[in-house]
């Protein structure tokens, strides 16, 4: 018996600590299903060493899910964090779980999308989690669409938080789509650009009653963007295998197309704009937890002055934005690199709850 027990503690030893840059973790975890939340089935993947800090990830969009990409930008940080990536409620695998076998103007009518929704869904994965593995808090990082139910989470349920990092904070939709309106319509015409001005012109200025018509000048803001960012590598958002299929893909686009619809609104279709409730600056924010701000000051879509401005106003046991030169509103290094150091620099803090 005494012989049996030495020879598996030296196979586990072994394990650990023979096998060079592919060390055993014996708490790692790599896990990717659907988890029952408020009463649909959502994809969820967790991934990264289970004794250490939560991280949930809310994607922006909405629509536009990380879980496909999450392994190439954020496999690195498994070794310190726990990361959580969903699918939210109307966009990628969760989409396909509960969506029709093809997206109909009959099921936008009937099954629309709420701020409020997502936030308790969002409430309602954190809760699974803390219980799950036994913690006091988690790390929200929210970038983009995210930091909409983002806010919502922290503003009402502090006490399961250890901090909000918000990438791109949406502030007040209307206020940054015109303000992008006018930005990119200087920049057309200094460049000459006659085919951009001539469709700017034929648009007009938002808000617009179609979500045909915000599509078409979110495509002329991101165009502008790019021109001026440092872009994000190439690999990150190749989809890898297991991903890269049919169904799949036809889930992340009809599901990208459910959310914006809903994000956007369309009056022929009778659907009320979710992004025409957005003015954080209208609201009290008092918040009860650390808030960090990461901002790309070429970013048009979300403009710097409209964070700065949401920044100052809001009051947090500790404040920081950063703003990052030669970066837009999507991911790049850069952003990547201040998200982790903002993790880090969590840990004493975290260790000590």
């Amino acid at each position: 018996m005494k012989f049996v027990f030495i020879g598996a503690f030296l196979t586990f030893f072994l394990r650990v600590y023979a096998q060079g840059e592919k060390t055993f973790v014996p708490y790692m975890i790599n896990e990717e299903r659907f988890i029952t939340i408020n009463g649909i089935e959502q994809w969820v993947t967790i991934k990264g060493d289970s004794t250490k800090p939560i991280v949930i990830f809310l994607h922006g969009g909405p629509g536009s899910p990380l879980s496909p990409y999450s392994d190439a930008i954020f496999g690195h940080q498994e070794r310190d964090f726990l990361l959580v990536q969903w699918d939210q409620r109307g966009a990628g695998r969760t989409y396909g779980r509960n969506a029709p076998e093809e997206l109909t103007q009959e099921f936008l009518k009937t099954n629309p999308l709420s701020i409020q929704q997502v936030s308790s869904d969002g409430l309602e994965l954190s809760k699974y989690l803390l219980q799950r593995f036994k913690r006091t808090g988690i790390i929200l990082f929210a970038t983009s669409w995210g930091t909409v139910p983002g806010i919502n989470m922290i503003s009402r349920n502090p006490e399961i938080f250890h901090a909000y990092i918000g990438h791109s904070q949406v502030v007040n939709f209307n206020a940054s789509f015109l303000s992008a309106y006018n930005d990119v319509y200087k920049m057309a015409g200094k460049a000459r650009d006659l085919a951009t001005l001539s469709k700017l012109d034929s648009i007009g200025k938002p808000p617009y009653g179609s979500a045909r018509t915000t599509g078409q000048l979110m495509r002329i803001i991101k165009n502008y963007q790019e021109k001026n960012t440092i872009p994000s590598p190439a690999d990150w958002f190749e989809l890898p295998d297991r991903y890269n299929n049919e169904k799949d893909n036809q889930h992340r686009n009809e599901g990208d197309d459910y959310s914006f619809v809903n994000y956007a609104g369309d009056k022929q279709l009778g659907i009320d704009p979710m992004s025409a409730a957005i003015d954080f600056l209208q609201e009290d924010l008092q918040f009860k937890i650390p808030v960090y701000f990461i901002q790309g000051a070429n970013d048009i879509q979300t403009p710097p002055a409209i964070t700065k401005k949401f920044y100052e106003n809001i009051t947090a046991p500790t404040k920081k934005i950063l703003i990052l030169e030669d970066t837009g509103h999507g991911f790049n290094q850069r952003v990547i690199d201040a998200q982790f150091k903002i993790m880090l620099e969590l840990l004493p803090l975290i260790s000590n709850k």
